[in-house]
């Protein structure tokens, strides 16, 4: 059973995801040559305050990148 874990920002809209687990999981399918049904995927979002890059909060960057 494939585990695929989505780290990002928080602020996708549902449809965003939405459409990303569908395309994730057709991919993984594809290479993987298992189950749809196999396949769990894990969105864990958040805040650019609780996101750092070298030594920064993203939240304190102008303007926050991707």
């Amino acid at each position: 059973m494939p585990i695929i874990r989505i780290d990002m920002w928080e602020g996708r809209t549902l449809d965003q995801k939405r459409r990303l687990v569908a395309e994730v999981t057709a991919a993984v399918v594809d290479v993987l040559a298992c189950e749809p049904s196999s396949v769990r995927i894990l969105i864990d979002e958040y805040p650019t305050s609780d996101w750092a890059v070298a030594g920064e909060l993203v939240s304190d960057r102008d303007p926050p990148a991707g």
